[in-house]
């Protein structure tokens, strides 16, 4: 192994952890890093910036799960925010939050992590050893080892894809009123914070969900880019928001073009129960392939499967409550 291997494999062995009387070391920094470097390897975070995303909290949670076994509590946000102090992890503010970020000694709210931070950086040689499969592996290993005690872990297995398919499964398959009921209990039984992220990663998989149940394509004007590195060009949009119905299920969602997702939000536009696409009077736009006027009266784009057509319920809703008249 080459010297940077060598030289971050002890800066790994010497992470900066708090210390509870009670409950002993944190386990927060090596869970985020072993999450940080699966992801890498699976080609999900491509560049030495990381961002605060579904799939990396999901992963930090799956981790947590199968590795620690104290009673800490399971908080992103602190390792997130408290790896600034290793050598080798650095931090960028929202635009505008740059002054509170300098300001900031510690957050231990989801909200305020993602309100105050856009990415954190990892130097450059040690994101180059996480791309490598090889030091890759070993540097997963070597973190296992040495803050969880277990040699012999079949380490290959950790990721966060029976949690994943679990929420799927229920933004699929669950009908609104069992989902409503789900999320009303995570609210009733875990903290603000942990609600917080759980939310998040449910949005997350409902953003991926939905364009692949409509196959890639916006259901109003049939657009569809295929690319090589897998950038998804069409939005998940919610026919009620989120904030509103606590409905993250398949018929509370379309997929919809940025541009026609802005004009639903805005009510220039909306679907009648019969899926039929009715454009608001107040507009009126020029006479181009870009025009919204030149989907009214077409019908959607429909899923395969008939229980994931969207809710008339929830149509009739936006029309009445969103659309201009």
């Amino acid at each position: 192994m080459d010297e940077n291997f060598n030289y971050y494999l002890n800066v790994l062995k010497k992470l900066n952890r708090a210390y509870n009387k009670g409950l002993g070391k944190a386990p927060h920094k090596p869970i985020l890093l072993i999450s940080v470097i699966q992801l890498i390897r699976n080609n999900v975070i491509t560049t030495n910036r990381i961002f605060i995303t579904p799939e990396l909290v999901l992963s930090f949670k799956s981790n947590w799960n199968n590795l620690v076994n104290t009673g800490h509590t399971p908080n992103f946000s602190l390792p997130f925010f408290h790896l600034k102090n290793e050598s080798f992890w650095t931090l960028t503010a929202n635009l505008g939050f740059q002054e509170s970020l300098l300001k900031l000694k510690s957050t231990n709210t989801f909200k305020k992590l993602k309100d105050t931070i856009a990415f954190a950086e990892i130097n450059k040689q040690l994101f180059l050893l996480l791309k490598n499969n090889e030091t890759n592996l070993l540097l997963e290993q070597f973190l296992i080892k040495e803050y969880f005690g277990i040699a012999n872990y079949d380490y290959l297995t950790i990721d966060s894809s029976k949690f994943e398919l679990k929420i799927e499964d229920e933004i699929l398959n669950e009908d609104k009123t069992t989902y409503q009921s789900r999320i009303n209990e995570l609210h009733s039984t875990l903290d603000e914070n942990e609600f917080e992220e759980e939310i998040f990663i449910r949005g997350g998989l409902f953003k991926k969900t939905i364009p692949k149940i409509y196959n890639y394509q916006c259901c109003i004007s049939g657009m569809k880019i295929d690319t090589t590195t897998n950038a998804q060009m069409v939005d998940a949009c919610h026919i009620i928001p989120f904030s509103i119905s606590h409905d993250d299920t398949i018929p509370n969602g379309l997929s919809l073009s940025p541009n026609l997702h802005r004009a639903f939000d805005r009510g220039l536009i909306t679907i009648n129960k019969d899926y039929i696409v009715r454009i608001s009077p107040t507009v009126t736009d020029n006479k181009s392939v870009y025009s919204i006027s030149q989907f009214n009266g077409n019908q959607i784009i429909l899923p395969i499967k008939t229980n994931w057509y969207p809710s008339t319920e929830s149509l009739i809703w936006h029309t009445k409550e969103v659309f201009q008249l």
